[in-house]
């Protein structure tokens, strides 16, 4: 018997029983499929087992009815509001995480600048030093011009030898006076540059501080929103949450869509999904990259740093830098980009699932690739 047989075999009885049996089907799948042989593989297992027959609804009150929500909103809508705030914060997240990314980046640069122009001033230094050791040489041979100082040479020999010093030592000066210029100009850069870094540097960190309002807001009102919910109504709207991406999951499957998607992960594929699947359990956070919580581009692209890829932080950046690849070719490993705005990314594992963190709230879960609507697929290791 395999693992998923066993595992619907021990729930079908009470799933009869009672409402929400898709979302425990898939449930099963997902727990199975974390152990499954062709999780990294490619290999196609069965489509979910199809929901019940739809029957009446229960009159308001019945047991089974559904449960109205905060300000006389259906709990569905309740759903998909709390969706929505939770999304835009993805955004925001996204956001400044690409904010605190590029912030680093100009603090190195200037960090770098600044050891440029440090150097140059010692190099400066040195180079006035040696024409302060040219202008007292010149000092002590009494001031004349070594032209004149030629001029008035006896010594034909010693007069032919003293030009070519002559030549070089000209040589020497102009050098050092071109070197000397190159490198106060060189310092102007340096400095011009520097103001431009701060300048982008405090524009990062503004919308870094916009984007975090807003991320505390939409969490505070989706939280706000949450809290108002009696417990049983908490517990339904998790029923929902699943009901919802299994709709959404069996209506992608049924286009064909995981027909020719047979691709095999590479070696540092597996050990994305390796470090990925790991991390199931551990709770969203925004901005977090591990290793106790993560954010959904957190997480992946921590899983490819680990299997020794450095990729891009954000999901927006993960789509813009990485290769896109068609979804018949997509295999284990690839990340798969969310929504218009490409505010949320998770991690193909096979058989037609995704690892991700989905959102505040949540934990590092498994679910259906095509649980919600997808933009493109990206390959770290094409």
């Amino acid at each position: 018997m395999s693992g998923l047989t066993r595992c619907l075999g021990g729930t079908m009885g009470s799933v009869r029983r009672r409402r929400g049996a898709s979302s425990l089907v898939l449930l099963c799948a997902m727990a199975v499929a974390l152990t499954a042989p062709g999780l990294a593989t490619g290999t196609a297992y069965a489509a979910p087992a199809v929901p019940g027959a739809p029957t009446a609804p229960a009159a308001p009150g019945a047991p089974g009815a559904p449960l109205p929500g905060p300000g006389g909103k259906s709990l569905e809508q309740v759903r998909k509001d709390i969706e929505e705030l939770y999304r835009q914060a993805g955004t925001a997240t996204d956001a400044y995480n690409l904010a605190e990314a590029e912030t680093k980046a100009q603090s190195d640069k200037i960090v770098e600048i600044a050891n440029l122009v440090v150097a140059g001033k010692e190099r400066i230094a040195t180079l006035k030093s040696r024409a302060g050791a040219a202008a007292r040489a010149q000092y002590r041979s009494g001031g004349l011009p070594p032209g004149a100082r030629l001029a008035l040479s006896e010594d034909p020999n010693q007069f032919l030898d003293g030009a070519d010093r002559l030549r070089q030592g000209e040589k020497a000066a102009s050098d050092l006076l071109t070197e000397l210029d190159r490198t106060q100009t060189d310092l102007q850069r340096y400095a011009e540059e520097a103001s431009e870094r701060w300048q982008k540097l405090e524009a990062n960190r503004v919308k870094q501080e916009e984007a975090k309002k807003q991320i505390e807001e939409k969490i505070k009102a989706a939280e706000e929103l949450e809290s108002k919910l009696e417990a049983e109504e908490r517990a339904r709207l998790i029923q929902l949450e699943q009901e919802a991406q299994y709709r959404a999951q069996t209506a992608w499957l049924s286009t064909g869509a995981m027909k020719d998607v047979n691709g095999k992960a590479t070696d540092a594929g597996k050990q994305a999904v390796h470090f990925a699947t790991a991390q199931i359990g551990k709770p969203y956070k925004w901005g977090a990259v591990g290793p106790d919580s993560f954010d959904c581009s957190g997480l992946t692209s921590q899983a490819w740093r680990a299997a020794g890829r450095g990729i891009p932080r954000t999901s927006q950046e993960q789509l813009r830098l990485l290769p896109k690849i068609a979804l018949k070719d997509m295999r284990p490993g690839d990340l798969i980009i969310y929504f218009d705005d490409a505010s949320h990314v998770g991690m193909y594992v096979g058989d037609g699932a995704m690892v991700h963190a989905p959102r505040p709230g949540r934990n590092v879960t498994m679910a259906g690739a095509g649980s919600m609507p997808i933009k493109a697929v990206v390959r770290p290791d094409a």
